[in-house]
């Protein structure tokens, strides 16, 4: 059991750490992001709601007790990453492996949390 916590513990976060530097970025850098979005073909008024967005999974994952809330934030943040990867794989500008590394996170954490809370 502890060594289910402390992976857990760790996994979420580094996740969190990976989600802070990028809001970060799209608030405090918000040029550059705003042109990698239009490289990616996506709309840039989407940047702040999707940092905002990622600031409330974040908190979600910590700290909401609510099973299906965290269901969502992880769902969220799975389908970020997965879309994050191949907008990045698809332009070849060599930024996929962060989006690799966030599922690896994202699904250590997801199944770390589901052993930590089931008593396994």
């Amino acid at each position: 059991m502890k060594t289910n916590k402390i992976i857990y513990y760790i996994s979420t976060g580094l996740l969190t750490l990976l989600m802070l530097f990028s809001v970060s970025m799209y608030f405090f850098n918000n040029a550059e992001i705003q042109a990698a979005f239009a490289s990616f073909g996506y709309p840039t008024y989407i940047i702040y709601p999707l940092a905002i967005a990622k600031i409330l999974g974040l908190i979600t994952i910590w700290f909401v007790s609510n099973k299906s809330l965290k269901e969502w934030a992880y769902a969220g943040f799975f389908f970020n990453f997965v879309l994050a990867f191949f907008a990045h794989y698809m332009i070849s500008d060599g930024e996929h492996m962060g989006a690799l590394l966030a599922i690896v996170l994202l699904f250590v954490s997801y199944i770390f949390s589901k052993k930590v809370n089931n008593g396994k």
